[in-house]
């Protein structure tokens, strides 16, 4: 059968839309009943040598195996464990106090109760992210946290979508937490990702990628507009630095500003680079990451298409970046071969 009216597509359009709402809510309702259960179980893993072991069946074990990767690749050791499988010999990965995360929608799913009884003798402290409070399972937790979901996202309650959900949107809470509370810095996020584009997006510096002072239009204060539209013609990097002795960055003129300029002014000749130039822009020193340069340019309410590059200790500017730079440098970072693991 094939579906083709424009009826049907608009109604699917809706379904799924209310899907995505139904989900958002879920992780929102889950969000504002977060407490102290969240520190506890983070305090719970952190007081621990050993390893974090997460397991669950069906869909809440895919969730597992994901928050297993996650938890791993931010600093806290994990191993996923089929509960089916464990009591035919894969109890042997755990370790003696090595604490245990289970996740289940109903809180009552036999092979992880099953699990309970073992878990005591090897003193395994039990976190649960579950869907029923007043649960079988939830009564064997030393932390509980609360997975419920009013309903799942289709029509008729059925698939597992909202609940995995909340389930997965709480695992990574903790692991959050459990990053803030180790200090994990990007240094040691880029240690655990040494190939892919994120790691090697990560070990990418401004300086690789900069226009060097050379490639930059330089400018002095009292230059003439005309003077400085004619040095971003020759070097045409979308703008340039006003500098004092030494290439000290006094100001950046960009292409806008010149715009600006021209709009509010009937007769441009009067006009000084100072008198355009921006006195304190956002810039970035040489050595610092690429997703630092791009959140400086993005993440504020008026986004910027580039930044001087500064030696801080004297102001010196050394270069220009732009975004064009950045996106430029993680598309060569996708495109790279394998890295040597041992540089």
């Amino acid at each position: 059968m094939t579906y083709t009216k424009a009826t049907h597509l608009t109604e699917w359009i809706e379904t799924a839309r209310r899907a995505m709402e139904v989900e958002g809510n879920a992780i929102l309702s889950a969000a504002s009943r977060l407490d102290d259960n969240l520190a506890r179980a983070a305090t719970l893993i952190l007081n621990r040598p050993g390893k974090l072991i997460i397991t669950g069946i069906g869909k809440s074990g895919h969730v597992a195996r994901k928050l297993v990767s996650t938890m791993c690749s931010t600093g806290t050791p994990a191993a996923f464990l089929h509960a089916a499988e464990a009591a035919h010999g894969d109890l042997g990965l755990y370790g003696q106090g090595d604490p245990t995360l289970m996740i289940s929608r109903s809180g009552a799913t036999c092979e992880l109760l099953r699990l309970t009884s073992f878990l005591r003798e090897i003193e395994s402290p039990c976190i649960g992210i579950i869907g029923v409070r007043n649960s079988p399972l939830g009564e064997h937790m030393d932390v509980l946290l609360d997975a419920s979901v009013e309903r799942e996202a289709d029509r008729n309650n059925l698939a597992p979508t909202a609940s995995s959900l909340v389930a997965l949107a709480l695992g990574h809470a903790l692991a959050v937490a459990l990053m803030e509370a180790r200090n994990f810095t990007p240094d040691e996020f880029e240690r655990f990702h040494p190939a892919g584009s994120l790691g090697r997006g990560l070990r990418l510096r401004v300086r690789e990628l900069m226009h060097a002072a050379g490639e930059v239009a330089w400018v002095l204060p009292g230059d003439p507009l005309k003077q400085v539209v004619i040095a971003m013609t020759l070097h045409p990097l979308g703008a340039a630095c006003v500098a004092g002795p030494g290439r000290t960055l006094l100001g950046l003129i960009t292409d806008g500003d010149v715009r600006r300029a021209l709009q509010q002014h009937d007769d441009i000749r009067p006009l000084r680079a100072s008198h355009v130039m921006t006195t304190t822009p956002v810039t970035i020193g040489p050595d610092a990451r690429l997703q630092d340069a791009l959140r400086l340019m993005e993440d504020r309410s008026s986004q910027i298409s580039l930044l001087p590059v500064v030696e801080t200790a004297e102001n010196r500017c050394v270069g220009l970046i732009r975004l064009h730079d950045v996106y430029q440098g993680f598309r060569r970072a996708e495109q790279k071969q394998p890295l040597n693991l041992n540089p």
